[in-house]
């Protein structure tokens, strides 16, 4: 880890008409299993497929079909855990959660309520450098999800498509920690970032694989440090859950809009109504949804087709033995290992994939240069043409050679930058095309001496005012690699024309 002493962000405040405001967020994000098969049977969870064609007998509850546990899922589900630093919990229970939607066939989910798998744990949200937000995580269930429906595809009847029933859901709780809109987007971020990391979620917000339920509440300055003091959550406001939210953007305005909603109605002498609300992107305001149910209202009982879940602790050893270095440990190696800042390091590290790029790029090289190219060249041009780092049209073994090519002195930077352009748009070997293409840089300081005297012999006024002012000696420098491409070698120029001009 960083040895850093992390500053906790101020608390995000809102001023009202008539006092300021404090938010207290947590949230429910259900993260999809990254699973071939579904959590109780063994239908595919490949996106995109046919409508209603990923459906098994027991998916469609059809009588006499009982769930059978898919213990990758579980595992999935533990180094999810063990990647947030949490308790994982030997013993847990399914239970039933009763509720009737139309792309729910059962009549109820499979979920976890009472004993579920993973305990507590906790995630480092970066908020700027040196600054940090620590958010504890109450708890993490596995469950499975509903259907689809449709109802933009006739405008008199709805359909159902039932291929994401009986996917498999890990819902990571987090506590009221939060305290603003970028720290709620940044959190869920991380917890993307991570789970990229394990494996567990491919985290795809587009096509539904994150999706996170916002609980919004307001309170006066001061009164969350009371309930962290006390665990009385008297002391915080009524909150509203925002369902679904599938965008980061979109949690942002989301809170922003529910925290002034809910001011209003206090500073008016309202009273806020717990209550699970919608956003609505094309207006920017929530709406409500329905009341906001408790535990009691879906009728929670222990699921009577699964015994309680019972794993062994060698089991899980073998998993937390398996796992990879997670973001935070690999940017803190970045660090050490590079002598990279930060920043660079947090921007290397922030997807599993450019991560792996860089390390393959930096092997055996100056790991600051390598940043330097992957960082500003490449990830600039792939995200002017809106690619990632999987896309990218040069390997790290070509970038690599580029920058060999400048460790030896045979191209200068202005070659390099060139030779990347050819390299990134025709592809080959850098160390071909040098060749082939006569871009080896000029280092034989006698044919750098010609050009030099050339230049000084045809500006004498230039060379008067040089001699008066030497910051002017630039400009020679300048002629002299206009006038060989670019592949005099720079420090050889500005040496030979400093002592030409005395």
């Amino acid at each position: 880890m960083l040895d850093l002493a992390f500053e906790t962000p101020k608390p995000k405040v809102i001023a009202g008409a008539k006092a300021d405001w404090e938010l207290v967020i947590g949230l429910e994000v259900h993260a999809q299993v990254a699973s071939k098969a579904k959590l109780f049977s063994g239908a595919s969870t490949v996106f995109g497929a046919e409508p209603n064609s990923n459906v098994s007998f027991v998916d469609a509850a059809m009588p006499g079909m009982l769930p059978v546990i898919n213990e990758f899922c579980v595992a999935q589900a533990v180094r999810t855990g063990l990647g947030l630093k949490a308790a994982i919990n030997l013993v847990s229970a399914f239970d039933r959660k009763n509720y009737f939607y139309p792309d729910l066939p059962q009549g109820y989910q499979i979920s976890q309520l009472y004993h579920p798998i993973v305990g507590e744990g906790e995630v480092l949200v970066d908020m700027g450098p040196g600054v940090a937000r620590r958010v504890r995580i109450e708890r993490i269930h596995i469950e499975q999800d509903a259907g689809k429906s449709i109802h933009d595809m006739d405008p008199h009847m709805s359909f159902v498509d039932l291929n994401r029933t009986g996917v498999a859901l890990m819902e990571i709780v987090s506590r009221p920690d939060i305290r603003g809109p970028e720290e709620a987007a940044a959190y869920v971020g991380k917890l993307r970032q991570i789970m990229r990391y394990l494996g567990t979620c491919d985290g795809n917000m587009q096509n539904g694989n994150l999706r996170a339920d916002v609980n919004v509440s307001i309170c006066k300055p001061g009164a969350y440090e009371t309930y962290r003091e006390t665990g009385d959550f008297s002391h915080l406001g009524t909150r509203c859950e925002i369902k679904n939210m599938n965008s980061m953007r979109f949690i942002q305005a989301a809170i922003e809009h529910e925290a002034r909603r809910q001011i209003a109605i206090v500073e008016d002498g309202g009273k806020v109504v717990q209550e699970t609300r919608l956003y609505d992107p094309d207006k920017g305001e929530t709406r409500s949804m329905r009341s906001k149910e408790e535990a009691h209202d879906y009728r929670y009982f222990p699921c009577p087709d699964l015994l309680p879940l019972e794993i062994e602790q060698a089991w899980v050893d073998d998993i937390a033995a398996s796992l990879p270095e997670l973001p935070d440990e690999k940017k803190a190696r970045f660090v050490t290992e590079f002598g990279l800042t930060e920043y660079d390091a947090g921007v290397l590290t922030a997807d599993v994939d450019s991560a792996a790029y860089f390390e393959a790029v930096a092997a055996g090289r100056d790991g600051k240069m390598a940043a330097n190219w992957v960082i500003n060249e490449l990830f600039g041009r792939l995200k002017k043409e809106e690619h990632d780092i999987t896309e990218s049209p040069v390997s790290p073994a070509q970038l690599g050679g580029i920058i060999d090519l400048i460790a030896k002195g045979d191209i200068s930077g202005k070659i390099a930058k060139d030779l990347f352009e050819i390299v990134y748009t025709e592809g080959g070997d850098p160390a071909e095309i040098v060749e082939a293409r006569g871009m080896k840089q000029v280092t034989d300081t006698g044919e750098i001496e010609k050009v030099v005297d050339e230049i000084i012999a045809a500006n004498p006024a230039q060379v008067e005012k040089a001699k008066q002012n030497p910051k002017l000696a630039g400009w020679f420098v300048g002629q002299v690699m206009k006038a060989t491409g670019g592949k005099a070698n720079p420090k050889a120029v500005n040496e030979i024309v400093a002592k030409r001009l005395g």
